[in-house]
Parts: C-alpha cells; sequence; structure tokens
C-alpha cells in the first residue's frame, strides 16, 4: 500500500498528464461538468484527484499510455485510486 501523500502526488501527475492530453481532456471536462477554474482548484483536493483518476482508469488504455509516457507501472494508478476518497474496497457482506 501506498501512502496518501504517494497518491495525491502521483495524481495530481496524472491531472497534469491529462491536461496536456488534447484527445482527453475535454472529454473529461464534459464528463465532469469541470471548468477550467475547477481544475486548477481541484489540484488541492484528494476528492477531485480520485475522480481524475477514475476517469482514466476507465480505459485500460489510457493508464498504460500514462504509465509509458510518466515511466511508472501501470498498477500504481490502482494503488493510489484506492488510498484517496471514495476509492476503498466496498464489501458487501
Amino acid at each position: 500500500m501506498i501512502s496518501r501523500d504517494v497518491a495525491e502526488r502521483y495524481a495530481l501527475s496524472v491531472l497534469t498528464w491529462l491536461v496536456g492530453q488534447e484527445d482527453l481532456i475535454g472529454l473529461f471536462m464534459g464528463a465532469s461538468g469541470a471548468s477550467v477554474e475547477d481544475l486548477k482548484q481541484g489540484a488541492g483536493s484528494p476528492e477531485f484527484l480520485g475522480a481524475v483518476l477514475d476517469f482514466v482508469l476507465m480505459d485500460d488504455q489510457w493508464v498504460i499510455r500514462f504509465a509509458q509516457e510518466n515511466n511508472e507501472k501501470p498498477d500504481l494508478m490502482m494503488k493510489a485510486r484506492a488510498v484517496l476518497p471514495g476509492g476503498e474496497a466496498v464489501h458487501w457482506t
């Protein structure tokens, strides 16, 4: 497991990457309803950063693309998501 601080820094790097992806940033903003100002303010919010990870995690190719372009292991995104608010495992029993 990774620390929350590491997860937040990792998610911030994903947000920074996402903003630079012309093919994805519009999709994210449309799906989330986020404005440019929301992106700036959200960078300091663990909940918003979790939503960024949720968005990228929707497509394995996006995860792989981020990992390759940033020299990261693809599974780190799921580990970071699990630490941020809303990423806890759901226990149905």
